[in-house]
C-alpha cells in the first residue's frame, strides 16, 4: 500500500463548481483507496488551508493533516497560523514552509522570515518540518544551517539535481518525489530519485497540481502517487511493491504520528 505524503484535499478543485468531474473530496479518497494508497498527508499553505487540513484528518481515519504558512502567503505573518499547530492531534508536520523564488508572490525578506519562524515553530513543538524550495537552494540551506534543521526534514516536490539531494542527505533530509520525476525534461530529478537511499525515500503527489506522465495536463489526485512510484521503482531498478513498502515505512518515520 501507498502513502501520499503531500496533497492538497483543501484545495477548490476537489470542492468548488469544478469538481463535478471529480466527484468531490469523497470520491478522490475512495479512487486512491481503490488503486492502493492507505494514507494520506494533506497540507495547510495558510490559516484557512490548515483548518481544512485539519477537519478532513478529523473526518477520515487514514488522512492527517499539516500546518504551514507556504512562502506565496508568507506576508500574512506565522502568528495566523502558530495556534493551530496544537488544535489536533492530527497535525503530523509544520509546513509547507519554505522559499520560493520564482514567483516571489511574497517579498524575500517576509519569505525568509516566516520560514525561520516555522523552522522555530517545528522544533518548539517536536514536529517534522516540510519544505517547499524554488529557485532558493543557497538561501534554504542557509537558514537551515541557522536555524538548526528540524530531526525530520522532509523536501517536498523535489525539483533538485544529485547535488541538492547530497545536501539534503548531509543533514538527515527525507526527499519526497513527484510526478515531475516522471517528465522527459526532469533528468535531474530523475538522478536525484537514483541516488536517494531506501531510507530517505519518500513519494507524494502534490495534487492537484503535477498530475505525472501519463496524466499529465489533467488536474492530479491522489490516487495518481501510485503512477509516480512505479516509475520510480522503474529508475531505481526495484519492485514496486518494494518501493510501496519502504515509502511508506519512512513516511512513518517522517511523520512519527502516522504511526499512532
Amino acid at each position: 500500500m501507498w502513502t501520499d505524503t503531500h496533497c492538497h484535499l483543501e484545495d477548490e478543485r476537489y470542492r468548488g463548481p469544478s469538481d463535478r468531474d471529480l466527484g468531490g473530496v469523497e470520491a478522490v479518497l475512495d479512487r486512491a483507496r481503490a488503486a492502493g494508497v492507505s494514507c494520506f498527508v494533506t497540507i495547510g499553505c495558510d490559516a484557512e488551508s490548515s483548518r481544512t487540513a485539519i477537519e478532513c484528518a478529523e473526518k477520515h481515519s487514514d488522512v492527517w493533516a499539516t500546518v504551514g504558512l507556504h512562502p506565496h502567503e508568507a506576508s500574512h505573518g506565522v502568528d495566523t497560523i502558530s495556534t493551530l499547530v496544537t488544535a489536533s492531534s492530527r497535525v503530523v508536520a509544520v509546513g509547507e514552509a519554505g522559499l520560493d523564488h520564482h514567483y516571489d508572490h511574497a517579498p524575500r525578506d517576509a519569505q525568509r522570515s516566516a520560514f525561520a519562524a516555522q523552522i522555530a515553530l517545528a522544533h518548539r513543538h517536536d514536529l517534522p518540518l516540510v519544505i517547499h524550495t524554488r529557485e532558493a537552494w543557497d538561501e534554504t540551506f542557509d537558514l537551515l544551517r541557522a536555524e538548526g534543521p528540524p530531526s525530520r526534514t522532509v523536501f517536498h516536490c523535489f525539483t533538485g539535481g544529485p547535488a541538492e539531494a547530497r545536501r539534503a542527505l548531509d543533514i538527515g533530509a527525507f526527499i519526497s518525489f513527484s510526478g515531475i520525476v516522471t517528465f522527459k525534461n526532469a533528468a535531474d530529478v530523475a538522478d536525484a530519485a537514483r541516488l536517494c537511499p531506501d531510507d530517505r525515500l519518500l513519494v507524494e503527489t502534490d495534487s492537484p497540481y503535477l498530475a505525472p506522465v501519463p496524466h499529465r495536463g489533467r488536474v492530479n489526485q491522489p490516487a495518481n502517487v501510485v503512477e509516480v512510484g512505479r516509475h520510480l521503482a522503474t529508475l531505481r531498478g526495484q519492485d514496486p511493491v518494494d518501493v510501496a513498502a519502504l515509502t511508506s515505512a519512512n513516511a512513518r518515520i517522517a511523520f512519527p504520528r502516522l504511526a499512532s
